[in-house]
């Protein structure tokens, strides 16, 4: 095999892994938005096992929420949703709780 096809192929094998399936990209030095599409239908808090809030930033113009659910899925959920932003309030007051009780 020449050099130039050996490279093209190498170029192949480390793009195919580091593309992602589904809506939230795997990597977490991704430089873009990480969904693709969001979720607004209500899911019982119960079974969401955790919640990653991601800022707007130079990477993305979005506020993202993305859930993990206790089957180990990955959801993105729409930020403006009602029952989203109470998630969030929820999940900031209990951080400010912790941060705020003596060690």
């Amino acid at each position: 095999m020449n050099s130039k096809l050996q490279a093209a192929l190498l170029i192949v094998l480390i793009s195919a892994s580091l593309a992602h399936s589904g809506p939230v990209a795997r990597m977490g030095t991704e430089l873009r938005c990480q969904c693709i599409a969001t979720h607004s239908k209500f899911i019982p808090p119960k079974s969401i096992q955790d919640v990653r809030l991601t800022q707007s930033g130079p990477h993305c113009k979005n506020v993202e929420v993305i859930a993990t659910l206790k089957d180990g899925r990955e959801v993105c959920l729409e930020p403006t949703a009602p029952w989203v932003q109470l998630i969030i309030k929820a999940i900031l007051a209990k951080a400010q709780l912790n941060s705020d009780s003596p060690l």
